[in-house]
């Protein structure tokens, strides 16, 4: 299993079986706090090969500085099939990210694991504009 993709950005859609992405960011910008963010979007693809067929558990977390989950955690299953000759095949993922919390300015991540081991890991920051 290979992550090709994990970003935050603005959007993004998967378009019979092309991933597209709109504004990837690792700064969100807020005024004033608390803010939330409305919206935004991880975006992933990811590669499996024929011996990784089957379903799969997906788990992402939101944390702060300190580790502590900003929402509750994101959970899914996804599976996957290859074609009878097919030795690789990929799937995209798109999580949709709705008011998003932030109490304080910092570094934040977005963590994620598939099968209960941990694939990435997206820093982003929240920042008081210049």
């Amino acid at each position: 299993m290979n992550t090709e993709v994990f970003t935050l950005c603005d959007s993004a859609a998967d378009y019979q079986g092309r991933l597209s992405i709109l504004g990837i960011f690792d700064t969100i910008f807020a005024a004033n706090l608390p803010a939330m963010h409305p919206h935004c979007s991880v975006a992933l693809r990811i590669r499996f090969s024929k011996v990784e067929e089957g379903k799969h558990s997906l788990t992402l977390h939101i944390v702060d500085n300190d580790g502590k989950l900003i929402v509750p955690a994101l959970s899914g299953e996804f599976g996957i099939q290859l074609a009878e000759n097919d030795r690789h095949g990929t799937v995209n993922l798109v999580l949709n990210l709705q008011g998003l919390p932030f109490n304080r300015y910092g570094e934040y991540a977005v963590d994620l694991a598939i099968d209960s081991h941990e694939l990435g890991s997206l820093p982003f920051w929240v920042k008081q504009p210049a």
